[in-house]
């Protein structure tokens, strides 16, 4: 199999700063010289000329750091060319953080700091003192998420700890700000042990109106989540499980719309028993899948598998109704649907030629897929991945902000199946039957519609009591 490398992107950005000798063709050599280093060119700004220098910008996307040198070198092995400062576009942007809290209401004189504060602030405390409900209305309560993590498992990058993890956390309240209109404050807490984490999230619960849980290794994530629901009065979703769930349940809804199968007669392979893993399964369970093999490191997971946890033998128990055994490879014949969300390259291009036909394939693991997406599409009729420079994009943003916010307009105690599925409907009613194709499975996440009408969903869920 061809091995995938990353293209250049922006994520890998680079600005230089140049002083050129002032000549016709000075210009045209820069852009040269970065595409046969395979960059890309994004912008190139003269900020400043003189009669024999001019002082040139050049900002272009790169592979990461080594390929960013490369470029950088070949610059500054043009006559005439001095490199004087090469910034990261990343970097520069997280500088002093990605987030600010300002106030709603001015401090202009003395009647608005007596309002604001004391001695006004006292009748309000005292109302919410008498009728607890009431910090709903008059309370950032009423409108906020705690992003809480440990930094066990950060992005694909492993256990980091809280304070590698807090760009991730902020990066994920700038998108409920973003998209649902939601503040959302990133809470990294150094600590691995699962009755801390428990105990903390309960005691700063009365500021917020849902929990999110996030980049928390499993299995202690499933613990953490059940405790904590157990206890508050506020929804926990754990966007790396359910998140997750109700896209790939979204997308996989309008993918066999595409090969015009149905769920519940379709055969399913899935990777990963991790997190992400369980919850995609039980969400598809719950929305009448009826034959499911769920494969990990150590092959397919069946009842007389030797050593399973107790996690892997609910996921036996519940799943496998043929006694597949083997390899994925193996469960891989003759499947409908694979759906990965587990390492890099555990699946050939071959092994998607030996699925049924008109086969969907969701290789969701990042920055490399289980398969290669473009072998998988020469047997696949439908295939997804997590990463924006392929079609089918399959990514979280897409649910959680309009999932909370949600929940925080019909002022939800928890979060249920039902909502879960009544979210997942409602963000693939969001891809119109006209627009319905093999390479348009699921919305833009930058779509107008998407939030909206999950958080409908949701809200008429919650209400109903689903």
């Amino acid at each position: 199999m061809r091995p995938m490398g990353p293209s250049p992107s922006v994520s890998s950005s680079i600005t230089v700063r140049l002083e050129v000798e002032a000549r016709p063709t000075a210009v045209s050599e820069l852009t040269t010289a970065i595409e046969r280093a395979e960059g890309i060119v994004t912008a190139l700004d003269v900020t400043a000329s003189g009669h024999e220098r001019i002082t040139v910008d050049v900002t272009c996307a790169t592979r990461g750091e080594t390929h960013a040198a490369t470029i950088v070198d070949g610059l500054r092995a043009l006559p005439g060319v001095q490199v004087d400062r090469v910034s990261d576009r990343v970097f520069l942007l997280h500088l002093g953080g990605k987030l600010s809290i300002e106030s709603k209401v001015p401090l202009r004189n003395r009647d608005d700091l007596s309002m604001v504060y004391t001695p006004g602030v006292a009748r309000v405390c005292e109302a919410i003192a008498a009728r607890p409900g009431d910090a709903r209305n008059l309370t950032i309560k009423r409108n906020t998420v705690a992003v809480v993590t440990d930094g066990t498992a950060v992005l694909g990058l492993g256990d980091l700890g809280p304070l590698a993890a807090l760009p991730v956390m902020e990066g994920k309240a700038a998108l409920f700000k973003r998209f649902a209109g939601i503040d959302a404050f990133p809470i990294a807490l150094d600590t691995k042990d699962v009755d801390a984490i428990v105990e903390t999230v309960c005691a700063i619960a009365p500021v917020f109106a849902g929990i999110n849980l996030e980049d928390i290794s499993a299995p202690r994530c499933f613990e953490i989540e059940r405790r904590l629901r157990a206890r508050l009065d506020i929804p926990v979703f754990h966007d790396d499980q359910h998140g997750t769930a109700i896209v790939a349940l979204a997308a996989l809804t309008n993918a066999l719309r595409v090969v015009d199968k149905h769920l519940a007669d379709v055969r399913i392979v899935l990777s990963g028993a991790g997190a992400a893993g369980t919850a995609v399964l039980k969400l598809l369970l719950a929305a009448g899948a009826d034959d499911v093999v769920v494969a990990d490191i150590d092959g397919v997971i069946h009842a007389d598998r030797p050593g399973l946890a107790p996690q892997l033998r609910w996921t036996a128990e519940h799943t496998n109704p043929r006694g597949v055994t083997g390899t994925i490879a193996q469960a891989l014949v003759g499947a409908d649907v694979f759906i990965g969300v587990s390492a890099p390259d555990i699946v050939t291009g071959e092994d998607i030629a030996r699925m049924a036909d008109r086969a969907v394939v969701f290789a969701l693991a990042n920055p490399r897929p289980e398969v290669d997406p473009v072998e998988a599409a020469r047997y696949a009729a439908v295939v997804g991945t997590g990463r924006s420079d392929f079609a089918n994009q399959i990514n979280n943003v897409l649910a959680f902000p309009g999932v909370f916010r949600g929940l925080l307009d019909a002022q939800s105690h928890h979060i249920s199946d039902g909502m879960l599925l009544a979210a997942a409907t409602a963000l693939a009613s969001v891809v119109t039957p006209d627009e319905l194709n093999p390479t348009y499975i699921v919305p833009s996440v930058f779509n107008a519609e998407v939030t909206p009408v999950v958080a409908a969903a949701v809200e008429q869920a919650a209400r109903a009591g689903a």
